[in-house]
């Protein structure tokens, strides 16, 4: 799977914003030692984040070698060891916490998108990440969520065009925003966030693309994949609000097309990771 085009700046911020002007405890360390290293998990997870560690320190020192016991995507038992590391002692103090902190969030993120993608495994739903992510880690996080099986909704505001309550105030009608839209230059599909059945069919009307149903009941979503079938060119459907574990599979198999939930990347747990280390004397 591709990874994020911006990740080596990603990383090379995320150590920066660690190590500053240098890594003063490191430093206290002889040059010339050389370390070993060992990641484990002290819990289950889907591991993601190898491209991270590997830049991590990479970026680092070209002399820290790394040997993955595990795939990227590949699930993980407790207590398994991930990764081996050796390499200049310095280099591995100094990028542990940085390597750790993308690892653990990633594997974090696509953990959580993949315990919710298996819930609508045999339907036609496909999970829908959303723009709830940590700053500056978006497409990290979007990158996670596609690793744990889970599909990427727009990165940001410039490639997609999602019409919600405040837009429609502004443009004073469904109808309006969706014709703007329309007439604008971005090729993009239209969706329209609705709040109930009558703006659902006006959302028809207008001949959106793509219609959000926000927080909608089991009942009333039936209704819309109904109304919506009944239509002269069905939109795609897309539920979003109020979604849980307990709720995905009946709200999936309502008929709609997209599920989103933002707490897969709003609501993350980092995984519990530990990283072992042995150093010898310079020979």
């Amino acid at each position: 799977m591709p990874v994020p085009a911006d990740l080596p700046q990603q990383v090379a911020g995320a150590l920066a914003e660690d190590i500053g002007a240098g890594d003063l405890t490191a430093a206290l360390i002889p040059p010339e030692r050389v370390g070993r290293a060992a990641v484990i998990t002290r819990e289950p997870a889907i591991v993601c984040g190898i491209p991270y560690v590997d830049a991590s320190f990479g970026q680092l020192d070209s002399r820290v070698r790394l040997k993955w016991h595990i795939a990227e995507g590949g699930a993980a038992v407790a207590d398994q060891l991930l990764l081996s590391l050796e390499g200049p002692a310095r280099a591995l103090l100094t990028g542990e916490r940085t390597a750790l902190n993308f690892l653990q969030l990633l594997s974090g993120t696509a953990t959580a998108a993949h315990s919710y993608a298996a819930l609508l495994h045999g339907t036609k739903c496909r999970l829908l990440d959303t723009r709830k992510t940590i700053p500056g880690l978006r497409s990290a996080q979007k990158y996670a969520v596609r690793v744990g099986g889970g599909h990427n909704h727009r990165m940001g505001l410039f490639d997609g065009i999602l019409i919600k309550e405040n837009h429609i105030v502004a443009a004073g009608s469904i109808r309006n925003a969706v014709a703007a839209a329309k007439r604008g230059a971005a090729r993009v599909p239209v969706e329209v966030e609705v709040e109930n059945l009558s703006e659902l069919r006006q959302a028809i009307e207008a001949d959106a693309d793509i219609a959000m149903l926000d927080e909608f009941s089991l009942e009333a979503m039936r209704e819309a994949v109904a109304v919506n079938a009944a239509g002269p060119r069905p939109l795609k459907l897309e539920a979003s609000g109020g979604i849980t574990a307990a709720n995905i599979r009946e709200i999936a198999e309502t008929g709609v097309d997209f599920i989103s939930v933002g707490s897969i990347t709003k609501h993350v747990r980092a995984v519990d990771l530990s990283m072992r280390f042995e150093f010898r004397e310079p020979v």
